[in-house]
């Protein structure tokens, strides 16, 4: 019976039957996700919770090579309070060992969220995901929003956008072209989130337009007032886009699965739901002191290394902060998983332009901070090249090397121009540096 439902050869009845079987499908995956997360969270304790315990501490802290990191975190806090107790200038060594360890506890943060997502069913554990892949950008973002850096919030999530654009997206379309002579990815999905990155950038731009033609009707009031009616539009299409990524579309954004698949993700559940809880509580402790650290050392970090905070901000925080993320883009596309490869790539830059972004200057309103969306005119145009660049290299769908090779040389010019790109606000905050 089910099978002819399926068929659609019960016409009499066809949309009572299509409704009754839509409702029967629900029932079925809460009654899955429910009973995934009994057999689950007895599997990891059924050795005891001594047993559980190392097997947690070994899963979180020696499985994957970028842990070799980890001693930057306690090398972080000493040159910080060396600083602060001795009254010298740490700030160089504070600020690299501060962005060495915040990559380690994000690639950590996104592996302890997909442990969390095996107890949800699908939607859930795809909200949890898109909610957690970007917490460390939002750390970083707040720490500077309440330190006043309102350009380093604007640089930094612009770098992040740029970055993944055009490096991520560039290196896994060049190694998997290395790999295999042409692959293919679900166009449907990509044009999707391109259309929402253009949107993004119309809400960006606006702003910076209205400022630099000098027709604003009440000031910096009226670019202040129009970045928050935008933030406002593009986190409700943010909304929309879950909507569609996680419910109504959903099969745009799946990759099929297989038995092997199925064997690996019963495999995959290590940690039990509260441990993933707790962990997440502690990684996001510690990558909350590191990027309070990384804000605070930044000013010094760019006089010490005679760099500008505009290159700092908008190429070295995303390429270090983010490198875990960029590694496994890369590694997917290796093993012809382009649909996830270009997921973490695309789908990262259409959450922070559409989520975190606004994010922060509907935060920095309610703190009564005068963050806006007003990116100067470089970085808008930088912007606007680039995401159609990225749009034109993926809506046919193919992917191969030297599309790769042209988004990372597109890349490698962008983060020259940055070098040698001085930013008059960062200048008159903070003289002694190299803004």
């Amino acid at each position: 019976y089910t099978d002819q439902v399926h068929k659609g050869s019960c016409t009499p009845c066809e949309s009572s039957g299509n409704t009754m079987d839509d409702e029967i499908e629900s029932d079925n995956l809460s009654f899955l996700a429910d009973r995934r997360t009994q057999i689950k969270t007895t599997d990891v304790l059924a050795d005891g919770w001594k047993v559980y315990l190392e097997r947690s501490f070994k899963d979180i802290f020696l499985t994957t090579k970028i842990n070799v990191l980890m001693p930057c975190i306690p090398l972080a806090i000493t040159f910080h309070y060396l600083g602060v107790l001795s009254g010298a200038k740490n700030d160089g060594w504070t600020f690299i060992f501060s962005l060495l360890g915040i990559a380690p506890l994000a690639e950590r943060l996104g592996y302890v969220t997909e442990q969390l997502a095996t107890y949800t069913n699908p939607t859930l554990g795809g909200l949890l995901n898109a909610t957690f892949g970007n917490l460390t950008e939002m750390i970083v973002s707040y720490f500077a929003l309440t330190s006043g850096l309102y350009r380093v919030v604007q640089l930094s999530l612009l770098g992040s956008i740029l970055s993944n654009m055009l490096l991520v997206l560039g290196c896994a379309f060049l190694f998997g072209g290395l790999r295999y002579k042409e692959q293919t990815y679900n166009k449907a999905g990509v044009s999707a989130n391109t259309g929402l990155l253009l949107l993004a950038v119309l809400g960006l731009s606006l702003p910076s337009a209205l400022h630099s033609t000098h027709t604003e009707l009440h000031g910096t009031a009226s670019e202040l007032m129009l970045s928050r009616i935008s933030s406002v539009l593009l986190l409700s299409i943010y909304i929309a886009y879950l909507y569609f990524q996680l419910i109504s579309h959903r099969e745009l954004y799946e990759e099929e699965e297989n038995d092997d698949d199925e064997e690996e993700e019963e495999e995959s559940a290590i940690l039990g739901f509260w441990g993933c809880i707790a962990w997440l509580g502690v990684l996001t402790i510690f990558i909350s002191i590191l990027s309070e650290y990384l804000v605070d050392a930044i000013e010094g970090a760019a006089a010490s290394w005679d760099m500008s905070v505009p290159f700092i901000s908008v190429i070295i925080l995303p390429i270090v902060g983010n490198a875990a993320e960029h590694a496994s883009a890369v590694i997917f596309a290796m093993k012809d998983k382009m649909d996830i490869a270009i997921g973490v790539a695309v789908g990262s830059s259409t959450q922070i332009a559409l989520l975190v972004f606004p994010f922060c200057v509907l935060t920095a309103w309610a703190m009564g901070r005068p963050l806006d969306l007003n990116l100067h005119i470089f970085e808008t145009v930088i912007l606007f090249v680039t995401v159609v660049t990225c749009a034109f290299c993926v809506l046919d769908g193919t992917s191969n090397w030297l599309k790769g090779l042209t988004l990372v040389l597109a890349y490698v010019v962008l983060s020259s121009s940055f070098f040698f790109h001085r930013d008059p606000d960062l200048a008159t905050q903070w003289p002694g540096a190299n803004a």
